[in-house]
């Protein structure tokens, strides 16, 4: 069993902390595989959302055999790390221990030295400050996260639950990293190599209701075939202003926005290792697996094989 220990600071980001936790909670829900602990310099912490945390364990001699977890807290902390907190990761690192970060959690791990020389990210809107505090990492824009060595660092927010379930199929394999994922109604497990922008997000930034139905019934139904006509009826216009309009708003076309819904299941699909490439294709609304290889190939430039774990 693997002691996993999170550091708790003040201020802490509640979904930074509950995101994780709540995947590691849930791949020991039919066997205990992780031996969960909260350690921090205080017993009482109040999070940045207000709530108050109690019966936090102080840090503990530093060991190796362990996994600690860095949720992330509002920039301005990160800029006063108790120095003690510090000693202990560094000495934490040192002794072996493999070291994880959410969010603005990863200014911690920088300011222990843990960063330098290595790859890591943050929250997109923060990367700039990481390089510029700790000008010997090489940090990632636009990555989810991002593991060198023993030291793994999560951009915003929610992907630190992407992070949490790429540690656990690293540890038990995708069967159970996939289980845990639909638990949690996590709709698609992505992997590191993925944008922290996402293509169910990032077309989706205007207030049309009736372009937003067809980008929901795109995402909810990406193997059945689609007609403008049928669309159009959705959205509440005609196939051709409804054609006008989703490019208009969105940037791309409703063919081009289909195909990356489809691309973005396929490569999720593709960590089955139950699943063949044609059965990757025929679920991720591709007629065959040729087909899926031909786009995949056309858009990343290497086969779908390459994107197996």
């Amino acid at each position: 069993m693997r002691d996993l220990l999170f550091l708790i600071l003040p201020e802490v980001e509640i979904l930074d902390l509950g995101g994780p936790l709540q995947a590691f909670g849930e791949a020991n829900r039919d066997s205990p595989r992780y031996r969960i602990r909260f350690c921090g310099p205080r017993a009482d912490i109040r999070t940045s959302q207000g709530l108050e945390l109690a019966n936090i364990e102080p840090l503990p001699d530093a060991a190796g055999d362990v996994t600690i977890v860095i949720p992330g807290m509002p920039y301005r902390v990160t800029e006063h790390i108790e120095r003690s907190v510090i000693r202990w990761l560094k000495a934490s690192a040192a002794a072996g221990a493999d070291i994880a970060s959410v969010c603005t959690g990863a200014f911690v791990a920088g300011e222990a030295g843990l960063l330098d020389g290595r790859r890591c990210t943050t929250h997109w809107s923060r990367t700039r400050e990481l390089q510029c505090r700790f000008p010997a990492a090489r940090v990632m824009t636009n990555r989810l996260y991002v593991t060198d060595g023993n030291v793994t660092t999560a951009g915003g927010i929610a992907s630190g639950i992407d992070m949490a379930l790429a540690m656990i199929e690293q540890a038990h394999g995708p069967v159970l990293a996939s289980q845990v994922a639909r638990e949690m109604v996590v709709y698609l497990r992505r992997d590191g190599a993925h944008e922290q922008q996402s293509v169910y997000l990032d077309y989706r930034t205007h207030l049309h209701p009736g372009i937003h139905r067809v980008q929901d019934w795109i995402i909810q139904h990406p193997d059945d075939k689609l007609t403008l006509p049928s669309l159009g009826d959705l959205a509440g216009m005609s196939a051709r202003n409804l054609t006008r309009l989703f490019r208009r708003l969105t940037g791309i076309s409703i063919h081009d926005f289909a195909t990356r819904v489809r691309l973005e299941l396929a490569r999720t699909l593709l960590h089955d290792p139950t699943l063949t490439l044609d059965g990757v294709a025929a679920r991720s609304g591709f007629t065959t697996g040729r087909q899926l290889r031909r786009v995949w190939k056309q858009t990343f430039g290497a086969p779908p094989s390459e994107a197996r774990p």
